[in-house]
């Protein structure tokens, strides 16, 4: 009933062109009927909770009924995000200087938010960090965020100014040192690894973690230019290339030649520990993907996601048995 209520609702709300423009798409690739890709894709809807972006981006089309299944779909991630996260409670991950407060013994490095804070105060930081992020305060996928140097600037004055200026919320925080051996494969962003956790029974579980790096910019969200590559979430060790949006490939990083697949991760076991502790802190909310960054000291949180996402985990470049990620909730 779950899928069949999403369905309609994305009926009433999707891009139809955009729906048809992949139906032709994928006819192009694969010779298929658009009458049957497009009865099919209605099907995987019901069925499965997919849409028309699953549907392609999956390549549910060379999938059979079974292997289908095994995938999480939009509309499923949205059901397991409603099971297990009360939305009452969104505002702690949705709001960085929230997260800050609630989890700083996991992010350890000192920040500020500009709003209701005094003009002195936030001076007083820039001073201490000539260099710095600063983060919309609701901002995700690395949207709207903004590295600063100081020394670009006439004053802290104007740097304040800047800031604050129209609709500002910014959340300014210290730029984090990442470890070395991460650095070396992409050293203008801090590459993060995504490691989804789910609370059942108030046991937290692992289910997934992959490695996000930057790619010319200095974030490494896969939506603003980065690439993805999973990671044993056992080992820490990088099993496959990495992909960007377009479905490039990178063995070796574009870059930097630095070696991406077989790269094993600094104190991993600390990484994963100090997730399933965090998982524990708000336990309504029972389904978390957090940003994790290594440093020399160890690794540390820069933030968490109150919806995990579902489209980095399995593609189909990652996943050459055909199964996702839906049989690792069978916890």
């Amino acid at each position: 009933m779950g899928n069949i209520k999403y369905m309609f609702k994305r009926l009433k709300t999707m891009d139809k062109k955009a729906m048809f423009d992949k139906i032709d798409s994928i006819h192009k690739k694969t010779g298929k009927s658009k009458i049957y890709l497009f009865f099919d894709m209605i099907r995987c809807a019901r069925k499965y909770g997919a849409g028309y972006m699953d549907y392609d981006l999956f390549e549910m089309y060379n999938l059979n009924a079974k292997q289908r299944d095994t995938y999480l779909t939009r509309g499923r991630n949205n059901a397991i995000v409603a099971k297990y996260n009360d939305r009452s409670y969104f505002h702690i991950f949705e709001n960085k200087d929230e997260f800050n407060t609630l989890f700083r013994d996991y992010i350890k490095r000192d920040w500020i938010k500009i709003k209701d804070t005094p003009k002195d105060s936030v001076i007083a930081f820039m001073e201490r960090h000539n260099e710095f992020m600063a983060k919309p305060i609701d901002g995700g996928c690395g949207h709207g965020i903004e590295k600063i140097n100081v020394k670009d600037y006439s004053s802290l004055e104007e740097v304040y100014n800047k800031l604050t200026e129209g609709n500002n919320n910014f959340e300014l925080e210290e730029i984090i040192k990442q470890h070395p051996e991460v650095s070396k494969i992409y050293p203008d962003a801090i590459n993060t690894v995504r490691v989804v956790t789910i609370l059942k029974a108030g046991v937290p579980h692992v289910i997934c973690a992959y490695f996000r790096i930057g790619n010319g910019k200095f974030v490494d969200n896969f939506n603003s230019g980065g690439m993805v590559a999973p990671v044993n979430e056992v080992t820490g060790e990088v099993m496959d290339r990495a992909i960007d949006k377009k479905k490039n490939l990178y063995e070796t990083h574009p870059q930097t030649g630095a070696r991406i697949k077989g790269f094993k991760f600094p104190d991993w076991d600390k990484a994963i520990n100090m997730c399933k502790e965090a998982a524990k802190v708000v336990p309504q909310m029972g389904y978390i993907g957090w940003d994790v960054c290594f440093t020399p000291e160890g690794p540390i949180f820069v933030e968490g996601n109150e919806f995990p996402g579902h489209d980095i985990y399995q593609l189909p470049e990652h996943t050459p048995n055909k199964i996702g990620m839906m049989p690792k909730f069978n916890i």
